[in-house]
C-alpha cells in the first residue's frame, strides 16, 4: 500500500532540483518565479495526482510548462532600463544558495547558451536525475534523442564552460597544467 506524502514533503524532497532546473530552463533571473508558480500549480493538482505518481518527473512537467509560459509572456512585452538592477538576494528558497559563486554564474550561462532541446535534456536529465524516457515524455520524442541531446549538450558545456577554468577537473586534482 502506496502512502501519499504530504505535500510539504514533496517540496521539501523536490524543491531544490526543480529550482535548479527552472535556473537551467528559464535563466537565473527568472528561476525563481518560475519555481513559485511551478509549486503553485502543483499544490492545487495534488490532490488528484495517483498515489504511486512520480512525483519529481511529475513536478518537472510543470516546471517545463511554467518555462514555456514564461517564455511567451517575455515575448510579448519589452522592459526598457537605463541601467541593470543589483541582483536581487535568494529569498530563501531551497537550493538558492549556490548562486553566490561567480562560477556557478558562469556555469548558468554557459549552460544557458545551449540550445533549448539540449538545456532541457541537460537540466531534466543531469539537474533532477530524470530516465531519458522520463526526458522523452516530457519534451515529446524518443528516449535516444533525449540521450543524444543531453550528450550533445555536456559535450558542448565541456567545450565551452570547462576552457574558462583551469582544466577538466581530473586534471586539477592530479596537479596537471
Amino acid at each position: 500500500m502506496n502512502t501519499v506524502l504530504p505535500f510539504e514533503a514533496v517540496v521539501a524532497r523536490y524543491g531544490d532540483g526543480v529550482l535548479r532546473v527552472c535556473r537551467a530552463v528559464v535563466g537565473v533571473d527568472d528561476a525563481e518565479d518560475a519555481w513559485s508558480e511551478t509549486f503553485l500549480a502543483a499544490l492545487k493538482a495534488y490532490p488528484a495526482l495517483p498515489p504511486d505518481a512520480n512525483h519529481e518527473a511529475w513536478l518537472v512537467t510543470i516546471a517545463h510548462r511554467k518555462a514555456i509560459d514564461s517564455y511567451r509572456t517575455r515575448s510579448r512585452r519589452a522592459i526598457p532600463v537605463e541601467e541593470l538592477p543589483a541582483q536581487h538576494s535568494t529569498l530563501g528558497l531551497p537550493g538558492a544558495g549556490d548562486l553566490d559563486s561567480v562560477r556557478d554564474v558562469d556555469l548558468w550561462s554557459a549552460l544557458a547558451r545551449l540550445p533549448d532541446k539540449q538545456r532541457y535534456c541537460v537540466a531534466y536529465h543531469y539537474l533532477t536525475g530524470l530516465s531519458y524516457a522520463e526526458v522523452a515524455d516530457i519534451l515529446g520524442g524518443t528516449a535516444d534523442a533525449a540521450r543524444r541531446a543531453a550528450a550533445d549538450g555536456i559535450h558542448a558545456l565541456r567545450r565551452t564552460y570547462l576552457p574558462a577554468q583551469e582544466g577538466p577537473p581530473d586534471d586539477r586534482h592530479r596537479g596537471r597544467p
